[in-house]
């Protein structure tokens, strides 16, 4: 039977996570969401010192093998560390979360692959900077949730690779939308190699952000996670070794992209239950000692009512997503239909009960006096994150 109880490890890492979020990353991100460019965001130290942080910590290397220098934790532990960092802190959880993709994929893809080990996956688990964050570039100006439609030679990615003297050129654009894009060390990038295969003629390549002609755009102006750094990313004629292409076009391609979703999706699922967890903690406190019609308002019916129905969600949305992570742990990288029940699940609920929290706060929960109408924005970008709830529920049932 599965075992509820967290092991002593567990807290011990909790704890820490805990004290980073509240500590160094929650007063960080309040002064960083509220710069009016997002330039000044990234040009600041406020968000790299608990970047570095964090890599101090270890967090950004929790699920990389123990043989690079990773912590080799199980996919519950590191989902629980996610959870409690975005619950002080979502921007901060969102931009690490993507930030380890490049040497994750090389370690499981490429693991022999001395060079890519040596380059990428090594000096990440060994830095304490911050800075040797990645990005994935996939979607693009004409291809968003069309990348999982595999099947239909009339889409594919725009973003060409051709071979060229025992090396790959790379020329395209990629949407404004890959996390770190615009201050990224290094890119997965999907770039099409036999355009006859759709989707499916899409290598993936590990592209260095020194590469000359590496180019990256203004990052978005957005609503919520303000923080996460998203912007385009332009290729003009980059040039890699063969060695850089880690998974090749072909039949294995829905493989490897429903491999990503599996586990992508559990992560953008946790962040949503660390940013219920904020809004409703932040609600109770305050229903607790405000004062209207001659009693605490956390005991009219009505306000309860919100309170429990949070609490409930957030339960049960965590409870989802541990079954994911269980999943992704007998037998990696998971079940997708349930990372996809689990992420659709979470971040809906968020977007819904994070409103209802800023509304119990009344007026107050308008302002920006108060964390929770922050958590509402920020809830607001999860449903679209890793694909939109839309077409990945589609996706999830053809799997029934």
């Amino acid at each position: 039977m599965i075992d509820f109880e967290p092991t002593g490890t567990q807290k011990r890492i909790i704890a820490a996570a805990r004290e980073l979020g509240k500590v160094v990353m929650h007063p960080a991100e309040t002064t960083l969401d509220r710069m009016a460019d997002p330039n000044d965001v990234h040009e600041s130290e406020l968000f790299w010192k608990p970047m570095a942080k964090a890599f101090e910590l270890g967090f950004p290397k929790m699920a990389l093998p123990e043989s690079f220098g990773g912590m080799g934790l199980d996919p519950q532990t590191t989902g629980m560390v996610w959870e409690e960092i975005a619950r002080w802190a979502p921007g901060f959880a969102a931009s690490l979360l993507s930030g380890s993709i490049v040497p994750q994929l090389i370690a499981f893809l490429a693991p022999e692959n001395r060079e890519l080990v040596d380059r990428f996956v090594i000096p990440f688990c060994e830095d304490n900077s911050g800075r040797l964050i990645s990005s994935w570039c996939s979607s693009e100006p004409e291809v968003g949730s069309d990348g999982k439609n595999y099947y239909d030679p009339n889409v594919y990615h725009h973003t060409r690779a051709h071979q060229k003297n025992g090396r790959y050129v790379i020329s395209g654009t990629k949407s404004d939308f890959p996390s770190n894009g615009g201050i990224a060390h290094a890119y997965i990038v999907f770039a099409c190699i036999n355009p006859d295969l759709g989707i499916r003629g899409s290598g993936t390549f590990v592209v260095p952000a020194d590469a000359g002609g590496v180019k990256k755009g203004k990052p978005l102006d957005k609503i919520g996670l303000r923080i996460l750094n998203q912007s385009a990313v332009f290729f003009d004629d980059v040039e890699i070794p063969e060695s850089y292409l880690i998974f090749p076009c072909g039949d294995d391609y829905p493989m490897l992209h429903n491999a990503i979703m599996t586990v992508g999706n559990l992560a953008v699922g946790y962040v949503a239950v660390g940013i219920m967890r904020g809004a409703y903690e932040c609600a109770l406190a305050h229903a607790r000692n405000r004062v209207q019609g001659g009693r605490p308002i956390g005991e009219h019916q009505l306000v309860a009512r919100r309170l429990f129905t949070c609490f409930q969600a957030i339960e049960s949305a965590r409870a989802l997503l541990w079954k994911g992570s269980w999943l992704s742990a007998k037998s990696f990288p998971g079940d997708l239909k349930t990372s996809i029940a689990a992420k659709i699940y979470a971040t809906e609920q968020a977007v819904l009960r994070t409103t209802e929290m800023a509304e119990v706060l009344g007026a107050y929960g308008m302002t920006r006096e108060y964390p929770v109408e922050k958590y509402s924005r920020d809830a607001r970008l999860l449903t679209i994150m890793d694909g939109t709830n839309e077409t990945l529920m589609i996706k999830a049932a053809a799997l029934l």
